[in-house]
């Protein structure tokens, strides 16, 4: 019998798109929300499992682990939100630390032996004004970016065969307007629908970003979990930065409207990179992963997805 894998986060932005990938693929899977108790959603003959699944609860985490047996873990669930991390970086420190911690236990503790894809982040690097690489200098000025440092250092260091990958901004379908090329498709979408001024509201447009299709990042890391080495850190990214400038005027080029723009201060980030840029060397000689989704479609797709959304609340 074929083993069953988990997704914490399962209800996030990456691992909903991963969830969908395993039922496109016909494989049953285990997904943790926090808040899901219940649930089992089939999707094209594949069956997925819900259990609600706090991180930060030690107790509910190793019961769950001990009663699902996973045959390999994406651990996806974590703060995600940069702006938020400035605004309560304790809480992005808990989650991100202390519920990697409690999942890699529980892993270790009931004797299960399986790969486990831990989810860091880019924002480790020190900023530079050139690619990055794996072998870039660590140290980083955000408090979210000094969680995911300290959750990697956390993984490496919990004796269970982990995989650490580095994902550089990603974006596509589903995604929260809280990130910059989903708020301007978002805001695109209700000035056509006519429940906005035709005016859209941005943060830096200078800033650089290497920026992945959600679908490709999911694919990255099942291929990390089959194919990547054991407590070696693996960027994924394009190896390619655009402008946000550049960005939303792709997203733009497709507005059935026409629309002005207007910078908000607070869409401005503190300590604002002016480029990441990533190298994805060694994912490719390690997977034979590449990049195969254009900027122009995730973002097209993007906007339909918004489209959709303003539809159906009216």
């Amino acid at each position: 019998m074929a083993g069953v894998p988990l997704i914490t986060g399962a209800t996030g932005f990456a691992g909903s798109h991963l969830l969908q990938r395993f039922a496109s693929q016909g494989v049953r899977a285990y997904a943790w929300a926090h808040r899901a108790a219940g649930r089992t959603t089939p999707r094209s003959g594949a069956t997925v499992s819900w259990m609600a699944v706090d991180l930060l609860d030690r107790a509910r985490v190793l019961e769950a682990i001990d009663a699902s047996q996973p045959s390999e873990i994406y651990h996806l669930a974590g703060a995600a939100d940069v702006h938020d991390a400035w605004r309560d970086p304790a809480r992005a420190l808990q989650i991100n630390v202390m519920g990697t911690h409690n999942l890699l236990a529980a892993v270790r503790e009931t004797g299960l032996e399986c790969r486990v894809l831990v989810t860091g982040s880019a924002l480790v690097y020190k900023p530079q004004l050139e690619a990055l690489t794996e072998d870039s200098p660590v140290g980083t000025p955000t408090p979210y970016g000094v969680s995911k440092l300290a959750q990697e250092l956390v993984a490496a260091e919990s004796g269970v065969p982990v995989l650490l990958a580095r994902p550089f901004n990603h974006a596509g379908p589903g995604q929260s307007p809280a990130f910059a090329t989903s708020g301007f498709a978002q805001q695109i979408a209700e000035i056509e629908a006519g429940r906005r001024e035709p005016v859209i509201h941005v943060g830096n447009l200078d800033a650089q970003r290497d920026v992945t299709d959600v679908r490709d990042t999911v694919r990255a890391y099942q291929a990390l979990i089959a194919r990547g080495e054991i407590g070696r850190p693996y960027n994924v990214c394009t190896g390619r930065a655009h402008t946000m400038r550049a960005l939303l005027d792709i997203l733009l080029s497709y507005a059935r409207v026409s629309v002005r723009i207007e910078v908000d201060p607070a869409r401005l980030r503190p300590s604002d990179n002016p480029l990441v840029l990533g190298s994805h060397a060694r994912l490719t000689e390690d997977t034979g992963w590449q990049p195969e989704i254009p900027i122009e479609r995730t973002l097209e797709d993007l906007l339909n997805a918004w489209r959709s959304v303003v539809q159906v609340a009216g």
